[in-house]
């Protein structure tokens, strides 16, 4: 509790009447008779009580406490009127106010907790935020969960560069996303098919051509459920090289730019079924990685190549966080109906039963970008998502040993052909 506040100008601030609208409709954000809310130079949120006299930190209801971001939320700019009054522009809604549009979004004291949950949506985790001047690749980004990652990060102004097989489909996505927008943001598309190793050196070479920065790489791309054996024209087993080697290779190959764009986040999107690696679970050893073609199983092949991306992001954090590059995985939820079954009439069939049960594109997306962008996780790396929370992978995924030998071996495969 507090009395005075030396420096602080509330008399300056607008009243309460002129912001709730902006605030949430939560019955705990609404202020009993004779309270009112004012904020200091610095961004934090206080309450005066008119009847005897005092003011608090903590909301007199919910006894939360509450800060404003930094920036103002995407879209809004400050400005002063002729009279020299502090004003607000929302360029996306073309309206003017008084009202700094930051008490919309203030955040509570207690970080630790994540705000969102399994029904959130990519586009409520980044309300508010304005990524304007950061760039981010999303592989895969043309459907599915991965459109919806660029889709969210676009509309919220950051520079997208969609990573994709067909150029076509590509520019299909790119316009689609620039139609949605309010305030014009770049999106640009590059050709690159992951399970081909001189494409994705092609691809990386062009980006690093182009001289753009690296602040978000999204390792989204994926495929499951290929019904027999496929060797890539490396001579890989095909779900291993497309889901694991060549999002490896992208990364090693733009690791200077993510280093020179710190701080940078990457987000490797694995899934629960990391936790299947073999038929009866109980062992797991890189020397069974790719599988052959004696051996092969659709499932067991996804589920090893799911539990390598958690291997790989987890490593490549140890390795890159002292250079301000932080790396997690993320699970965006289970039997989400996107065009990964597509390999497999039984995988349709299932999907299409759990659709009404399960995740849309939309929430699937959401502990994606919740990891390349939130707050709360700046300068944290070496975790596993799902749901927007940390959670605990399997003990194979935990294991540092396992995601040395995996490193090593895919160093081996990528840079000298040894397998």
């Amino acid at each position: 509790m507090m009395s005075s506040r030396k420096g602080d100008d509330s008399s300056s601030l607008p009243p309460l009447e002129e912001v709730e609208e902006l605030l949430t409709d939560s019955e705990d954000d609404q202020l009993p008779t004779g309270w009112d809310m004012r904020i200091t130079e610095k961004g934090r949120v206080f309450y005066i009580s008119h009847a005897d006299r005092h003011t608090q930190w903590k909301h007199p209801k919910s006894g939360k406490e509450k800060y404003l971001s930094k920036d103002l939320p995407f879209g809004w700019k400050r400005a002063t009127d002729e009279n020299g009054k502090v004003i607000f522009v929302d360029n996306v809604n073309k309206r003017t106010t008084c009202v700094d549009p930051r008490i919309a979004y203030a955040m509570t004291k207690k970080k630790a907790v994540s705000k969102f949950d399994a029904e959130s949506t990519a586009m409520a985790v980044l309300r508010g935020r304005d990524l304007r001047g950061r760039t981010a690749l999303v592989t895969g980004g043309t459907s599915g969960i991965g459109y919806e990652t660029a889709k969210a990060l676009s509309l919220h102004g950051c520079h997208v560069v969609l990573v994709c097989r067909d150029l076509k489909k590509g520019q299909n996505a790119a316009n689609n996303i620039m139609k949605k927008q309010a305030v014009t943001a770049p999106v640009d598309i590059l050709q690159c098919d992951l399970s081909s190793l001189q494409s994705v050196r092609a691809c990386a070479q062009v980006f690093i051509k182009r001289k753009w920065p690296l602040h978000i790489l999204i390792c989204n791309a994926g495929v499951m459920g290929i019904p027999s054996y496929q060797q890539t024209t490396d001579g890989i087993e095909e779900t291993f090289a497309t889901n694991h080697l060549g999002h490896f290779l992208l990364v090693d190959l733009l690791r200077d730019l993510l280093i020179d764009s710190e701080p940078s986040r990457i987000v490797v999107v694995s899934s629960e079924s990391h936790r299947f690696p073999s038929t009866y679970c109980d062992h797991f050893d890189i020397s069974a990685v790719p599988l052959r073609q004696e051996n092969y199983s659709p499932m067991v092949a996804y589920n090893q190549s799911k539990l390598c991306n958690i291997l790989f992001a987890f490593e490549l954090n140890r390795r890159m966080s002292p250079y301000g590059v932080y790396c997690n995985a993320v699970n965006p939820g289970c039997l989400i109906w996107t065009k990964l079954q597509r390999h497999s009439i039984s995988y349709k069939l299932l999907y299409a039963f759990f659709r009404p049960f399960t995740k849309s594109k939309e929430q699937g997306a959401a502990t994606t970008i919740y990891c390349a962008t939130s707050h709360e996780l700046e300068n944290i790396g070496g975790f596993y998502f799902n749901h927007c929370c940390g959670c605990q992978p399997s003990k194979f995924a935990s294991d540092e040993r396992l995601a040395k030998e995996l490193w090593e071996f895919s160093e081996r495969i990528v840079y000298h052909g040894i397998r």
